[in-house]
């Protein structure tokens, strides 16, 4: 089947609005009346944008710059406006990237007659390709040269790239998933990016099928797109809310299987600029291609928990138990202790399992089960849609393992370079990458790896980690509330937190109750369930929580559904 994806709207906040109409002359109020195109005949969405102002006579090189980096907020016709700041034939690459910084936290000095800098505490950077990095605060000084060019001052040395503040940045630009699949083609795999708005399906375009996967995760999915079949212009425009993408001529030559690949990236990846279709077109000409079909990630909405001496699915006061796994439970709990800790597959027919004494296992819904692990100080298990489980004390991140369903031991030494101790792993649903939370020397922070497999399917070792950000204090626990999105239990000053951490995005934080020890997740953002050590389970509501159930044992996480 094919997944449905929440359709995310276009139009901006009302603030971005009125800051649209504050920077306009003011509307007018006669002259004739000009006939616009209907929305059907439009190529692109009605987004609003800024307007900024443009260069005024007189202003001081002090001015320039401000104004120069204010217009960073115009993104209509390459940063036209921000180039008038500029003198003649200077060169500068506003699709460098982007520098975001806290509001308020910028300073302008003038150096010299004609030298400005400008110093502004970061929050994150956004990569030429998208890519949003989270960073922690730092200071960044940008210098800038001017000279007058005809009387005024205009800038001869710009930085690359644009510099927006938070609020602003989230205005102009918005995050879109890149949708690439998993080795085998059973899953879409989202790879987020940032996009101005009102360039966004050009840009998706280009980034899927001529720019590819970012490197992080390059090793660890598929791509159906080639060079030769990629974008064949820079337009994609949109007829009754179908997006048209050209493409170059080998396309026409794809076999039907990995042209339906092809549609069904194009058409996910697209979906959050508000298009309902995708037609992939050569020379005009539409290729009438059928989207492959892929498996969901989603679970099931009741948490699944153990419950007095059972063990299945929450609802209210009634347990829909998961008869084979809860004996097996049972059964493995007389060897490694009783079970603390519990992911089960999609199909519901494996679980990977912690006892107290700190031995992981894996057992079956037929009531078999071994002991995979015995070191000491283990972390809770994950486990991946192939059946293996990664196993590794919490002081020794070398010791990373992946254990196949018969025991074989993989050894995956080399995954986080650095790093001293692991607080938690999570492999995600659709088993190509593997979160952590660990301690990297200096403080807690989440990273996020690719995971790499041999021909045969067999996970050999992690690709190189991307730091997603940094926690305020000792991580807890770890999860996947979709494809895109972690969420995580810390501390901060004492006081348990969940944040909420992108791949590839600013992350929120909201208190926890006092002593909450796991978490698990839903489906979408806001969607968390939280065990605390008295056996109080809650639930989420915006930044509230709420106990939904007394008495639960262990909080277990769900791979996804059978199907």
């Amino acid at each position: 089947m094919i997944p449905q994806r929440t359709r995310r709207l276009l139009a901006l906040p009302a603030i971005a609005l009125i800051l649209v109409l504050a920077a306009c002359a003011g509307l007018p109020t006669s002259g004739p009346v000009k006939l616009g195109r209907s929305v059907s005949e439009a190529d692109e969405d009605p987004a609003v944008s800024f307007n900024p102002d443009k260069p005024s006579p007189g202003m001081t090189p002090q001015q320039v710059v401000e104004g120069f980096i204010a217009a960073g907020s115009g993104t209509r016709d390459t940063w036209a406006v921000a180039k008038l700041f500029l003198a003649e034939a200077t060169p500068w690459n506003p699709r460098a990237g982007v520098t975001v910084y806290t509001p308020g936290q910028r300073t302008v000095t003038a150096v010299s007659d004609d030298e400005v800098n400008v110093a502004v505490r970061v929050e994150g950077s956004v990569e030429a390709n998208g890519a949003y990095t989270q960073r922690a605060g730092e200071v960044v000084s940008l210098n800038f040269r001017l000279a007058k060019e005809e009387g005024e001052w205009r800038i001869t040395e710009a930085p690359d790239g644009i510099v927006l503040d938070r609020n602003r940045f989230t205005s102009v630009f918005r995050n879109y998933p890149l949708m690439f699949f998993d080795r085998d083609w059973r899953y879409l795999v989202p790879d987020e990016r940032w996009f101005p708005v009102d360039s966004a399906r050009v840009r998706i375009a280009e980034a899927l099928t001529l720019g590819g996967p970012s490197a992080w995760l390059a090793e660890s999915v598929r791509n159906a797109f080639t060079e030769s079949t990629g974008l064949g212009a820079p337009s994609v425009p949109v007829r009754s809310q179908v997006a048209e993408v050209p493409l170059r001529s080998a396309a026409r030559g794809v076999d039907r299987t990995t042209l339906g690949r092809m549609q069904l990236q194009l058409a996910e990846s697209l979906a959050g600029t508000g298009v309902q279709g995708v037609d992939m077109l050569v020379d005009g000409q539409p290729l009438g291609a059928v989207p492959a079909e892929v498996r969901q990630t989603r679970v099931e909405s009741r948490p699944l928990v153990t419950w007095g001496d059972g063990f299945g699915f929450l609802s209210g006061a009634e347990l829909e138990p998961l008869t084979g796994l809860g004996g097996a439970l049972a059964d493995v709990a007389t060897e490694i202790g009783a079970v603390n800790a519990i992911e089960v597959d999609a199909d519901r027919a494996h679980a990977a399992v912690r006892g107290e004494s700190g031995g992981v296992g894996l057992v079956q819904s037929d009531g078999r089960w071994q002991v995979l692990d015995t070191r000491a100080g283990l972390v809770k298990p994950t486990m991946d849609d192939d059946l293996f489980t990664y196993s590794v004390p919490a002081g020794d991140p070398a010791g990373l393992r992946a254990y196949s369903p018969d025991g074989t031991v993989h050894e995956l030494s080399s995954a986080w370079p650095g790093v001293t101790h692991v607080y938690a792993v999570r492999v995600s649903r659709d088993g190509t990458r593997l979160a952590a939370v660990v301690r990297d020397g200096t403080q807690p922070a989440v990273w996020i790896s690719g995971i790499i497999r041999d021909d045969d399917g067999v996970p050999v070792r992690l690709g190189e980690p991307k730091a997603l950000g940094a926690l305020p204090g000792a991580g807890v626990d770890l999860t996947w509330l979709d494809g895109s999105t972690l969420a995580v239990l810390a501390e901060s000053e004492g006081q348990p937190v969940v944040i909420e951490q992108p791949v590839g995005g600013p992350s929120r934080s909201t208190r926890a109750p006092e002593g909450a020890t796991s978490l698990a997740g839903g489906n979408e953002s806001g969607e968390v369930r939280l065990l605390d050590s008295e056996g109080r389970l809650f639930g989420q509501r915006g930044a509230t929580w709420s106990v939904i159930a007394n008495d639960v044992g262990v909080l277990a996480t769900q791979r996804g559904m059978p199907g």
